[in-house]
């Protein structure tokens, strides 16, 4: 009988639907020792269709627990991307005694007698931990007829003002909206820096540590694939102040900060209501060929959660993303490498006991001689990871990877900008049955990229282009599947 732990290119340490189509994470919230993943799922088809919304919950962020579906489509359209908070002082008088969770959309339908799309936000409502949820019997809350593209609603208290604030997706746009109640919104203001070269969806805003006591707001923007660009879908960031109603960016308005330099990590955002960390998952996949991809009885994947801190540097604030610590409990028994000298004639050669590894690494560059880990999938199907200290380019390829005729945009070199410190970089690599994960001194870079290799056994080398790399350490896990046996 075939199982979920035998499907060809099935991630087995990544959140993934049990069967047909799922896209962006929603409503993605902390309550009661719970994470919420609820998430675009189309239930009859592996392609994309009309829209509700999945849920899924965990404890730790790695094993997770799939409910029934809480979101259908209704009179006012099918159910596209939000937020849900906690409503922990029944600010919306749905609730009695306890405080309950709440849940902002986007319902998505057509305007009556036109082909033009109209898109509303809406509100629904849970008092048992999310099993079961009531919409609201005013929806839609929010409307605006002069935009078509009207979606995403991020919702969060701002603790200074002591209200409810909103940014949403409007167009080339983020709008940012007010209210005491969820229910009654205002507007605040409009942020349409940065890049522009897709409409903007799912934005997210929040505040993370930035030193000396103080604090910076981070907004995240998603970027849609027009067709135009090599990159098709991808998310850009901004750092900068927030005083409740308009958002201060650090940097020049056309200064663009890429928050992941791979093809596979879309219209991610954080959870709410999670007091001390900031945890991201975004969608691991591009709507250039999202629905084509060559998996079988479901399609589409998460990235592996991921804790964000800022950092400071010599032009400004960074945004820093590292796997989050839970990993470790998928660990198995590993074996830890030093002092490995490696050239183009002498190569490290470590075979691998599955297809499931996190690697850590510390390599230090001699001279102008780059460093090459290539992970063979198998006789045929290599992914190849390059280091060039001249250019301070880290570059994942996977134009060998494997199956890839399915798009000709899938076949690429991703590549991100990485500093050496002292002559030195740090990298971790998480690979799963069907997506790389790729992070650069300590999460300052990210790449991200899925892979659909024939499984087979596979084997790590070492190696440089050039004169000789010295690999101070090399610390190589293999990793557990979160799905049980059973399924």
């Amino acid at each position: 009988m075939k199982t979920i732990l035998s499907e060809k290119y099935r991630p087995q340490f990544h959140f993934s639907p049990k069967e047909k189509w799922m896209n962006d994470p929603n409503g993605m919230v902390y309550f009661e020792g719970e994470y919420h993943l609820f998430y675009q799922y189309h239930p009859y088809s592996t392609v994309w269709g009309p829209m509700h919304w999945g849920h899924a919950v965990s404890r730790d962020l790695i094993q997770w627990e799939h409910l029934p579906l809480a979101l259908y489509p209704d009179e006012h359209g099918a159910i596209f991307s939000g937020s849900a908070v906690v409503d922990w002082k029944n600010s919306t008088g749905f609730f009695d005694d306890e405080p309950g969770l709440v849940a902002v959309y986007t319902s998505h339908d057509i305007y009556p007698g036109t082909d033009r799309a109209r898109q509303r936000q809406c509100l629904a409502f849970s008092s048992d931990k999310g099993r079961t949820w009531t919409k609201y019997s005013g929806n839609p809350v929010l409307t605006d007829e002069s935009k078509t593209d009207y979606r995403d609603p991020k919702v969060f208290w701002h603790m200074d003002t002591q209200r409810w604030i909103m940014i949403l997706a409007t167009g080339q746009s983020a709008t940012i909206y007010k209210s005491e109640n969820l229910i009654d919104w205002q507007f605040a203001s409009e942020f349409a820096e940065g890049s522009h070269a897709g409409f903007w969806e799912c934005p997210d805003l929040f505040p993370l540590p930035s030193g000396e006591g103080k604090e910076k707001w981070v907004m995240l923007v998603s970027l849609g694939d027009t067709g135009d660009y090599t990159e098709g879908s991808r998310t850009q960031y901004f750092t900068g102040d927030f005083d409740g109603e308009t958002f201060v960016n650090d940097r020049e308005k056309d200064e663009v900060l890429w928050l992941d330099h791979g093809r596979d990590n879309y219209a991610g955002v954080s959870f709410s209501d999670l007091p001390e960390r900031r945890i991201y998952m975004g969608w691991m996949s591009n709507w250039r060929y999202a629905n084509q991809v060559p998996t079988g009885e479901w399609r589409g994947a998460m990235t592996f959660p991921r804790e964000l801190s800022l950092s400071a540097g010599a032009d400004g604030l960074h945004l820093i993303q590292k796997p989050v610590p839970e990993i470790q409990v998928l660990r198995k028994a590993g074996e830890t490498c030093h002092d490995l000298f490696v050239s183009a004639e002498k190569h490290a050669v470590i075979p691998l006991k599955g297809s499931l590894m996190e690697l850590n690494l510390e390599a230090e560059f001699e001279g102008d001689a780059g460093l090459e880990l290539m992970i063979l999938h198998s006789e045929a199907d290599r992914t190849i990871i390059y280091y060039d200290p001249q250019s301070e380019i880290l570059s994942a390829d996977r134009t060998h990877s494997g199956e890839s005729d399915f798009s000709a945009s899938f076949p690429a070199v991703q590549e991100a900008p990485l500093k050496m410190k002292n002559r030195s970089i740090r990298l971790q690599l998480l690979l799963d049955s069907s997506s790389i994960e790729l992070f650069g001194n300590d999460g300052e870079c990210a790449i991200t990229g899925l892979i659909f290799p024939q499984p087979e056994e596979s084997v790590l080398r070492l190696a440089s282009r050039g004169g000789r790399v010295h690999v101070k350490s090399l610390e190589l896990h293999e990793l557990s599947s979160i799905w049980k046996r059973k399924e």
